[in-house]
């Protein structure tokens, strides 16, 4: 059964509740000021209704919130400085809204996903700032510019995807050098890159792809198609668990590395539409 309709004001009642699932419904309407005495509110998935108007300030009172999804619904503007208040949230999905976002007022999230939000402009340097951050997905905005060093140096990041933006320039010197690399990995087993999804496909980037590529140890899924990259560096074939690679739609040219052929458990390699010449190994 799909609930329509407005939230009832009366939830504001419920002083006790700790989580609120009313996902894949028919509500419309603004988010009433009601529900700000929700304070032990720590999980609320609003996704996939028909909620309008601005984000309302009244989140910052929801001070125990770990997760707040408010993906495919029709919310404007910028997020409430009050956002800042929710020190504990620690995922936040804004997908398929119009919300321009400050990263300054979540600096614990660990996940983040503004997918399909209209997004313009540049990717913020504040994406650095979140330590914790594990999952980003920016895909299909109309994001401009470079993709700045920061977002590499995030440590426990493990997947990132600026797929279908407008995203121009090479990949930044000294990719992932602020990620703990295979030399401290006998240190601890801690100490390496987690990342082990990077899709970058359907933008404007172009160039080399960087040396240190292969200090990403954990990658398996690496999208980069449909862009303007010039060259696979051998430095790939460090990638040993490497899973899938499309790199069609590019300007690679000359011979394709053979010893990415090495890595016992590559399923997909895509190379279609570049200038690639040479054989391909017997087996």
């Amino acid at each position: 059964m799909t609930l329509t309709g407005r939230i009832p004001q009366d939830f504001g009642n419920l002083s006790f509740l700790a989580s609120l699932d009313l996902r894949r419904n028919n509500f419309h309407g603004i988010l009433p000021q009601e529900m700000a005495p929700l304070s032990r509110l720590k999980f609320l998935d609003l996704s996939f209704n028909k909620f309008r108007g601005e984000v309302p300030s009244w989140f910052g009172f929801l001070h125990e919130l770990q997760f707040l999804s408010l993906m495919k619904n029709s919310f404007t503007g910028p997020l409430p400085s009050s956002f800042a208040n929710i020190s504990k949230l620690e995922m936040l999905n804004l997908a398929i809204n119009h919300i321009p976002v400050s990263l300054s007022n979540a600096s614990r999230l660990e996940r983040l996903e503004l997918s399909e939000n209209l997004l313009q402009g540049s990717i913020t340097n504040e994406i650095g700032n979140l330590h914790y951050l594990n999952w980003l997905p920016i895909q299909y905005n109309q994001l401009t510019g470079s993709i700045p060093l920061t977002v590499f140096n995030i440590s426990r990041i493990e997947v990132i995807s600026f797929t279908g933006n407008i995203l121009s320039g090479s990949l930044p010197n000294g990719l992932c050098n602020g990620l703990p690399n295979r030399k401290a990995q006998s240190q601890s087993p801690y100490s390496t890159s987690r990342c082990c999804k990077l899709s970058l496909a359907r933008n404007n980037l172009n160039g080399f792809l960087p040396l240190e590529i292969d200090n990403l140890t954990k990658m398996q899924f690496l999208y980069l198609e449909q862009n303007g990259f010039s060259e696979i560096p051998k430095e790939m074939t460090n990638l040993i668990e490497l899973e899938e690679i499309l790199l069609d739609l590019n300007d690679i040219s000359g011979p394709l590395t053979m010893e990415i052929f090495n890595i016992s458990g590559l399923r997909i390699v895509g190379v279609s539409f570049n200038n690639l010449s040479g054989s391909l190994p017997p087996n």
